[in-house]
């Protein structure tokens, strides 16, 4: 792969907006019940398939996408990482929580993730507390991005749940954002967690009070 000649804040741009567009498009497709889990489903393992083909042959196209829109580690060990684990995260939310809390999770995901990244890189100057001291300088969150993270989400979040419910599960989806969690030493993505936390959070919300 040639070596990339943009900045990072530009790659991880091109990257948010193409996060954004994709969830444009599954948010809208599933509100008005034109997309349902199994085509999700159907992606999701034409995308792992190819993602395993990637790795040994290079498919006309997908190359090149990869190449536009992947992180050089993520190329070379799992091709096509966020949006596998995006549509993991996508359709999990889908079959365990009502309609209204799944796509509140979703938009959250979709808004709030992708705007905490792009305002934290952009203008952020604080590192967030929560975030690891291990990993590099570029990678640390920041404060300004996810308290803008958490602004986004609660607004995208609310046009399906209450206000309340969509405050307190974007504070605490972007909350879970910042810490690593990790599974045999692998760090378990960001896209699998923030909306299963989100919508963890509205169904505990509405359990209990």
């Amino acid at each position: 792969m040639k070596k990339r000649e943009i900045s990072d804040y530009t790659f991880e741009l091109r990257r948010k907006i193409l996060h954004i567009f994709v969830g444009i498009i599954i948010i809208s497709g599933v509100y008005f019940n034109l997309i349902k889990v199994i085509h999700l489903f159907i992606v999701l393992i034409l995308g792992i398939a190819l993602s395993v083909i990637s790795k040994f042959y290079d498919i006309p196209l997908l190359k090149q996408c990869l190449d536009y829109y992947s992180k050089p580690k993520e190329r070379k060990k799992f091709p096509g990482k966020g949006v596998i684990f995006f549509f993991v995260g996508v359709i999990l939310v889908l079959k365990l929580f009502t309609k209204d809390i799944a796509l509140a999770s979703i938009a959250i995901l979709v808004f709030g993730d992708s705007i905490s990244n792009i305002i934290g890189r952009k203008i952020g100057n604080f590192r967030h507390p929560l975030s690891s001291k291990k990993i590099k300088e570029e990678n640390r969150k920041l404060i300004e991005g996810s308290m803008m993270g958490t602004i986004i989400g609660f607004i995208a979040a609310a046009f399906f749940v209450s206000l309340t419910e969509a405050f307190i599960a974007s504070l605490i989806a972007m909350i879970a954002e910042v810490v690593e969690f990790k599974m045999n030493d692998d760090e378990i993505d960001d896209n699998l967690i923030i909306p299963l936390v989100a919508g963890t959070v509205i169904h505990l919300i509405r359990l209990y009070f």
